[in-house]
């Protein structure tokens, strides 16, 4: 297996990780490494340095004090799949998570390495992008800042991200009784497999109307985004068979998926469309 022979600095704390982040504004910040050893054995990056979180307890945890749950950028799947507080409010970043790797990759790989990597096929960003989630983004020139994940990709594999900066926690609010959630992963298989599409869904309803939606999508255009024709379709509607429909066709202007090794182009597109009928659909029975 190939390694990599760049110096790995291990800050003491939070402050240590700042301060060496600013001085080696070059080097991969490394988590968990799940992806990081895949590109390496790929002769993909050859880093100059390496930061290793994994050890700062300032970046784990989960806090789900208030009317949001906190989650630290080090935290990796199998306490999000653990944590009381992500079960009982946030089953779909459950599911999510479930679905990442197998267990050994679930107890290695971080939800700010998923963000972080900006992979459009990452399983958690869909349902965060549905719940609204907001990225806290610190420095040691100009401390935090909060950045909707909505707004955090700019391009393939670009985000906002300054040179000097890391991802310390994600910030997901606590959905509303009458909020409805999804999540929905298709892949070659049922485990294990990188997504061919994935869809994280919260929709608010009041009665039989929808007063708020939220579609996030994965695997379906150069980033993780939401689909906003296919939400305004569906926001002040009941939730008919002729909403649904309009909805399914608003689609098409939101997404640009892309022929790949791991699938097609069309199909995308009718697995999209597919899959939101499908939920949508169990929603009004």
């Amino acid at each position: 297996m190939m390694t990599s022979a760049a110096p790995v600095h291990t800050p003491a704390d939070l402050a240590d990780a700042l301060a060496l982040r600013a001085a080696h504004p070059a080097a991969w910040l490394l988590a968990g490494g799940t992806d990081i050893m895949v590109y390496l054995e790929a002769h993909a990056i050859d880093p100059p340095a390496f930061i290793d979180l994994w050890g700062l307890p300032e970046l784990r945890g989960v806090d789900s004090r208030g009317d949001h749950i906190r989650v630290g950028a080090c935290a990796d799947y199998t306490t999000l799949i653990d944590d009381p507080a992500v079960r009982a409010h946030l089953p779909p970043l459950v599911e999510a998570a479930r679905t990442v790797g197998a267990r050994q990759i679930q107890n290695r790989g971080t939800i700010g390495g998923n963000i972080a990597n900006a992979s459009p096929a990452g399983d958690t960003m869909p349902v965060l992008l549905a719940l609204d989630a907001v990225l806290e983004l610190q420095s040691a020139a100009r401390g935090l800042r909060a950045v909707p994940l909505a707004d955090f990709y700019t391009g393939y594999k670009r985000t906002v991200m300054a040179p000097d900066e890391l991802i310390a926690a994600v910030r997901i609010p606590k959905p509303a009784k009458a909020d409805r959630l999804h999540f929905r992963k298709v892949g070659t298989r049922l485990a294990q497999s990188i997504s061919k599409v994935v869809l994280g869904g919260r929709l608010r309803l009041d009665g039989d109307t929808v007063t708020e939606a939220r579609l996030g999508w994965g695997s379906v255009a150069a980033t993780p985004v939401r689909s906003p024709k296919a939400e305004a379709a569906l926001v002040g509607q009941a939730l008919s068979p002729s909403t649904i429909e309009a909805a399914v066709a608003a689609l098409d202007g939101d997404i640009t998926p892309i022929d790949d090794v791991r699938s097609t182009a069309g199909y995308r597109v009718r697995v999209a469309g597919r899959i939101l009928r499908s939920w949508l659909e169990s929603l009004r029975g």
